[in-house]
């Protein structure tokens, strides 16, 4: 297996908006990021991922952008940013940027032209289609609910957007788009940065003719992602998009994927087919959610756990590469939805941080997890900041009449809101995030939880993850091993191993609060072992043949057979 720098990375998430306020007015900013680099470089991490602080009306909190090239009023200036990447590289911290252009926002130059007339230059850089029997082109819904086109009186026709009305999706079937897209990328790229984390990349390529999806419910609206999940050209775009400008730079590319699976996973990111490093995959997200979506909650069955991960584990192997995360500003707080979050907060972190990173990829912590930051639980619906949360409780409770203790239930479990409360950096006022009134409000357990606090406690959270980093940097092992599940049907322990050579790491996590006995397996046999890592006290003298675990115990054993 090739060695690469992303693949032994360690990358930490910033969604800037609530990282850390410089400037008292509530909203986290560049200067705050700038701020906290040395906590940073103290985690170990190699590479932040920077969420949009591009120009936008902020709809989707940054992720509808009005101007490429510049940056957010409310997280400062071009020259606040250019020193923040001085001082990321100044401490061998390298930036990743987000590339957001499945869409862009209603309010960027080229929108604002595109409606203005059927025959503008630059109407061909969006989706224009006329209705039908007058109604929307196609039964499409948006991924925020309600339909997914937009009309509008000007021009007597509908724009697609697959996300918020606000976000019109751009037409890359349209060649001067594309080079237009090229050249931002590599505008940032020759200041510096050294990669992109590209958002809903594989949405960019849509069906020719956008047909309505089958409808046998007779829905208003249905979902439509086969015709714009993974189209007809998009392995042609990313390898025009690799040539002209990735290729070009040593960087690093991860893309946001939704609804890929391990074999197109392999497509996108084998070395040979030159388009991306690693891809964001979210079927190990939706095990806790029943037919109905993501709002339809369910419980996790750790069976469901362990076959996804082993499957993009052993479907990859070889052939492509793994990004890693259970945490992002889209996801609540992996603590609280996979862990506990009362008795054993703690421990259920560490664990969970030990299942990840002991894995083949590349590590992702989003900004908090190594604090165990859990969801929040607003009293009332006003609270709550997120688009995609107010458009669906409007529409199942307002439009609908579904209950709302029911529909607050799947907020807390679920909301996007939940990743995007305020860091908490101390005890004052506001977690220390702001001197002024944060844009959503701090997550009321921030005198327990809090970055002071944990570098104090030698056993925090955060010096356990310190640690799982510094063990990726040790042993060539945890980068590159292959992996094998062991106990597949074990209904509370999820154990598996790392073989390079001749030396084998042993993983042990129990997703449970009881104590369950794990019973090594014939097969596996060593003569000598080192205990790297465990989130309970433990001698390395222990025998390992069989152990009662202790609740949500991990350990991490090196077994040596020469």
């Amino acid at each position: 297996m090739e060695r690469e720098w992303w693949k032994e990375a360690v990358v930490y998430q910033i969604y800037p908006r609530s990282f850390k306020d410089s400037n008292g007015d509530g909203i986290g900013d560049i200067k705050g990021i700038t701020s906290k680099l040395d906590y940073l470089k103290e985690l170990g991490i190699d590479v932040i991922w920077l969420s949009p602080v591009f120009k936008s009306p902020n709809d989707d909190n940054g992720y509808d952008i009005s101007d490429y090239r510049s940056i957010m009023d409310e997280f400062g200036t071009m020259a606040d940013w250019e020193e923040m990447l001085n001082e990321m590289h100044k401490r061998d911290i390298k930036l990743m940027m987000d590339l957001v252009v499945n869409h862009s926002s209603d309010e960027h130059a080229w929108f604002v032209e595109s409606r203005k007339s059927k025959d503008n230059p630059y109407r061909n850089y969006y989706i224009w289609r006329p209705g039908v029997d007058g109604k929307e082109p196609n039964n499409w819904e948006s991924v925020f609910s309600g339909s997914a086109w937009k009309y509008d009186e000007q021009t007597d026709e509908y724009y697609l957007h697959l996300f918020s009305k606000k976000q019109p999706d751009l037409n890359w079937e349209n060649p001067k788009l594309r080079e237009e897209v090229y050249n931002m990328m590599k505008f940032w790229l020759d200041k510096g940065i050294d990669g992109f984390r590209m958002d809903v990349i594989n949405f960019i390529s849509k069906v020719e003719g956008l047909p309505s999806a089958p409808n046998p419910e007779g829905k208003k609206y249905v979902s439509g992602h086969e015709y714009f999940m993974n189209g007809p050209r998009i392995h042609e775009f990313l390898q025009e998009m690799n040539e002209l400008v990735l290729s070009k730079y040593d960087i690093m590319t991860v893309g946001e994927m939704p609804g890929v699976t391990p074999d197109q996973g392999v497509q996108y990111t084998d070395d040979a087919r030159n388009e991306l490093n690693m891809v964001f995959q979210f079927e190990h997200m939706d095990l806790d959610s029943g037919s109905g979506g993501k709002w339809d909650l369910k419980p996790l069955v750790l069976a469901d756990l362990k076959k996804s991960l082993s499957k993009w584990q052993k479907e990859l192997e070889g052939k492509g590469w793994n990004s890693l995360y259970l945490n992002n500003h889209d996801q609540p707080r992996i603590v609280s939805r996979f862990g506990d979050d009362k008795q054993y907060r703690l421990e259920s972190a560490k664990m969970l941080g030990t299942l990840l990173h002991m894995m083949q990829g590349t590590p992702y912590i989003y900004q908090g997890e190594e604090l165990g930051m859990t969801n929040v639980q607003f009293s009332s619906i006003n609270e709550y900041r997120d688009i995609e949360t107010f458009n669906m409780y409007n529409e199942k409770v307002k439009e609908n009449g579904e209950n709302h203790e029911s529909v607050m239930l799947s907020v807390y479990t679920k909301g996007r809101d939940n990743a995007r409360t305020p860091v908490q950096w101390d005890g004052s006022e506001h977690a220390g995030f702001t001197t002024g009134t944060p844009w959503i409000q701090v997550n009321p357990n921030y005198k327990e939880i809090n970055a002071v606090k944990a570098i104090k406690d030698k056993n925090s959270i955060f010096h356990y993850y310190k640690k799982l980093i510094e063990l990726r940097r040790q042993h060539d092992i945890v980068v590159y091993g292959t992996f094998d599940l062991i106990l597949k049907d074990h209904k509370q322990i999820f154990a598996y191993t790392r073989t390079l050579q001749n030396e084998k790491l042993l993983v042990l996590t129990n997703f449970s609060g009881e104590t369950p006995q794990f019973n090594l397996p014939d097969e596996i046999k060593y003569n000598t072992k080192q205990l790297l890592i465990s989130n309970y006290q433990v001698t390395n003298e222990e025998v390992i043949d069989t152990i009662k675990l202790k609740p949500w115990e991990a350990r991490v054993y090196k077994l040596f057979t020469n």
